[in-house]
């Protein structure tokens, strides 16, 4: 069933106007009046609807009811992910919100090939938010990972968020996934830019309590290196079987 996001408060027995955005998909999935779509707005619950409007400019839905459905993880990752170039970035933010990662914390490392600042870095994380909603309505999510203000990567490193592990894609000191002592409910995970880490950085990340994970001999590029950690992740201690 066709899933789209509103920024507004939604329950049961409420008629609404879908935003101009909505009503172009709409008509793309070629969506006849009086068929059922699914709203949500980020808050963790799904809302049945029916459209009772649909014309050019302009649609309605009703909404028929409250789930709950359980597709969050249990494993909470923040993902730090050094900007990447071309669409390698898109691809990387698109992939991990439908595997799973709970928040999306850009950098600007010592490597970066991309450079922003001011309103083009703002542009940018407001792209990439659009981005994650779209993957979120695609993969079924009703929680919206957020994706936070690009910084540096010393502004990353004095904000990190609370975990039980941090892990860094490295194959300095690495170690395997699996490797890792206990269980973590919450994890940290940072992965560099196309020509990876510089020696500065990865020392700062040790210093901040990292850990060096690799997933093999073999190098992967940055967005395939992000992907795979994650679903490895998943599959140790998140919600993959």
């Amino acid at each position: 069933m066709p899933r789209f996001y509103v920024s507004t408060e939604l329950s049961p027995g409420r008629t609404l106007e879908l935003p101009e955005n909505v009503v172009r998909h709409l008509h793309v999935l070629r969506l006849k009046n009086h068929e059922a779509i699914v709203l949500f707005n980020g808050n963790g619950h799904a809302y049945p609807a029916r459209l009772t409007v649909l014309e050019k400019r302009r649609a309605c839905a009703e909404i028929t009811a409250e789930e709950t459905p359980a597709v969050e993880s249990p494993l909470h990752i923040t993902l730090i992910q050094a900007v990447s170039s071309g669409e390698r970035m898109d691809f990387t933010l698109q992939k991990s919100v439908e595997l799973g990662v709970a928040e999306i914390r850009p950098v600007l490392s010592g490597r970066s090939i991309v450079r922003l600042s001011g309103d083009r870095a703002d542009k940018r994380v407001a792209r990439w938010q659009e981005i994650v909603l779209s993957a979120c309505e695609q993969s079924g999510r009703n929680i919206v990972p957020p994706v936070l203000p690009l910084v540096s990567y010393c502004e990353a490193l004095a904000a990190l968020p609370a975990a039980d592990v941090r892990l860094l894609m490295s194959l300095n000191q690495a170690q395997s996934l699996k490797d890792i002592a206990a269980e973590p409910q919450a994890v940290t995970f940072m992965v560099g830019p196309e020509g990876g880490w510089t020696a500065e950085e990865e020392a700062q990340a040790f210093a901040a309590g990292f850990q060096a994970v690799t997933l093999g001999s073999r190098v992967l590029r940055t967005e395939t290196a992000s992907l795979a950690a994650i679903a490895a992740m998943q599959t140790l201690w998140g919600d993959f079987v």
